[in-house]
């Protein structure tokens, strides 16, 4: 098999599980909490690291912003023989009374993007696995975090989001809104494999509270930088059992 174009990555390079977040920053970040670490490859949004977690090896690999993007790392990283994805991420509330740094594990995703369209009517559900989402809310449980189970929203358009989109997103009981788990939850069930999500909020829409708002130079408020790590902590405890 050709070495894949935009992860730089061949088939025997990683492992069967990648924790996914969209952020390159946060592939070092992750890989700060592991036992052992080492950079597989780096090419435009993409930075892949191999690591080791209490004895379980596992691969961290950044998606960048959007679908489409995280839709060219799935594609690529199952080509090389990954069987299980995490999304590691930060997202926006869209109910009152979920609060910055609060934790959302998503049991699904509406297709708020264009990507998945791509791959199969939007009528066909954006779900996790079942064993991926019920590891993360385990692993939670384990550490005695308080975390947020539910339907989210992804969205292609980050300034274009209205508040007729966020009224309606508030009214279907959807928790927040994010760019990347619609795909990976839909790539990873045509393609018989598993997908879950964990997300750190950021910012809440209904509230008025969006990222970068009360931030100064930092893109995210000190409370979700903090629970980002333990959100961190819960998906490499779920790794180690998946």
């Amino acid at each position: 098999m050709a070495t894949q174009p935009h992860l730089l990555v061949d088939e025997g390079d990683l492992t069967d599980i990648a924790l996914l977040p969209g952020d390159p920053g946060r592939v070092d970040r992750i890989a700060d909490h592991c036992d052992e670490a080492e950079t597989v490859a780096q090419n435009r949004e993409y930075k892949v690291v191999n690591a080791t977690y209490e004895g379980r090896e596992l691969t961290i690999c950044s998606t960048g912003i959007g679908c489409p993007s995280a839709a060219i790392a799935i594609e690529e990283l199952a080509n090389v023989g990954v069987e299980t994805f995490v999304r590691v991420g930060t997202t926006g509330a869209l109910q009152s009374g979920i609060e910055i740094g609060d934790m959302v594990v998503a049991s699904g995703a509406a297709k708020n993007e264009g990507t998945s369209k791509r791959y199969e009517d939007v009528e066909y559900p954006a779900v996790p696995s079942y064993d991926v989402l019920s590891s993360l809310v385990d692993a939670a449980e384990a550490n005695d975090e308080d975390i947020h189970v539910g339907p989210i929203a992804s969205d292609d358009a980050y300034y274009a989001e209205t508040d007729e989109a966020v009224d309606d997103w508030e009214d279907a009981g959807l928790l927040c809104v994010e760019m990347e788990a619609a795909a990976i939850f839909t790539l990873a069930r045509r393609k018989g494999l598993r997908a879950g999500a964990i997300c750190t909020v950021d910012g809440n829409l209904v509230e008025g509270t969006q990222k970068g708002t009360d931030t100064e130079d930092d893109e995210l408020p000190e409370k979700a930088k903090n629970n980002v790590a333990r959100a961190i902590d819960i998906a490499l405890e779920s790794a180690t059992e998946l």
